[in-house]
């Protein structure tokens, strides 16, 4: 099995009039190519995931696949409330070149997932489909939390092999590196919690940031992993305002509008969102330059 290591990012989909635009993905790519980014996450949420169709998605893989070297790992968001959608999606996205999928917690009847809700759907998941598990936990989109003796119990499972957690709950990182067993990915899911997730036993982050900043990124890691602390902290705080502008501050529309000042293909979200106000793009590229990006 290939092992997950490092950062992620997961990847705007570009849209031209609304439509799903491949070749402003294969220019983001070979880009992205470039660095030393563990590989590329699919119909994440910042690849505006909930807009797409089946066809798109299984379009979107199959293009990164193609467009991505062998050594890049291909993650794609596959999950839905529905354990039979979730199966069926996941086997057609491994088909076309997933590498593993990233299933999100069902959260429709938020007050009966708990534990053995949650147990029983990921164990269903995961031993029908044929590429490992990724437990995707994203509270402020799900509004459920899945809990540390949840995942210890499903990190017993061959094929459930890691978790990228949203929150920005340090202490949450650490507990579930602790309650797992030592092959169990733990991820980031923000790229604020980078520099606290790795020290206290992250594998790598998923994180929308790495879209626009891959090498900072990736060098935050980098450095901690060589025993550089205090260098790895400097770039983190340097990069906070800027993951804060393109996540809880201008979401998607945000992240794109970055991406268009940085040379990639960014471009509109997908209706109902909307663009970017000037005024607020004015704002965004004094942020970005202020990090040292633009």
């Amino acid at each position: 099995m290939k092992k997950i290591h490092g950062i992620f990012p997961p990847i705007t989909t570009p849209f031209i009039n609304g439509e799903l635009s491949i070749d402003k993905l294969e220019c983001n790519i070979s880009k992205w190519n470039k660095t030393e980014l563990g590989g590329y996450v699919v119909m994440g949420s910042n690849g505006e995931s909930v807009f797409l169709t089946r066809e798109e998605k299984l379009k979107l893989v199959e293009a990164t696949k193609k467009f991505a070297p062998s050594n890049k790992l291909i993650i794609a968001g596959t999950g839905s409330d529905s354990i039979k959608d979730t199966i069926s999606l996941t086997n057609e996205a491994a088909e076309r070149g997933a590498d593993f999928s990233l299933v999100l917690t069902p959260s429709f009847y938020k007050s009966e997932m708990k534990h053995d809700s949650f147990v029983k759907y990921f164990t269903i998941v995961a031993d029908a489909i044929k590429i490992p598990v990724i437990i995707y936990n994203v509270p402020k989109f799900t509004g459920v939390d899945i809990d540390v003796e949840t995942i210890a119990k499903l990190s017993q499972h061959s094929n459930i092999v890691g978790i990228k957690n949203s929150s920005e709950n340090a202490r949450q990182i650490t507990e579930f590196a602790a309650s797992t067993k030592k092959d169990f990915a733990v991820i980031v899911g923000t790229a604020s919690m980078i520099f606290s997730g790795i020290t206290s036993g992250a594998v790598g982050g998923i994180v929308a940031l790495a879209n626009i900043a891959p090498n900072e990124c990736v060098q935050i890691q980098r450095l901690i992993e060589n025993g550089k602390l205090n260098e790895a902290l400097q770039l983190q705080q340097r990069m906070i305002p800027v993951n804060k502008a393109v996540t809880a501050k201008y979401g998607v529309a945000g992240l794109k509008a970055a991406m268009d000042m940085l040379g990639y293909f960014g471009g509109e979200p997908r209706a109902p969102l909307s663009q970017l106000a000037d005024s607020d793009k004015e704002n965004l590229k004094k942020i970005l330059a202020s990090a040292g990006l633009a």
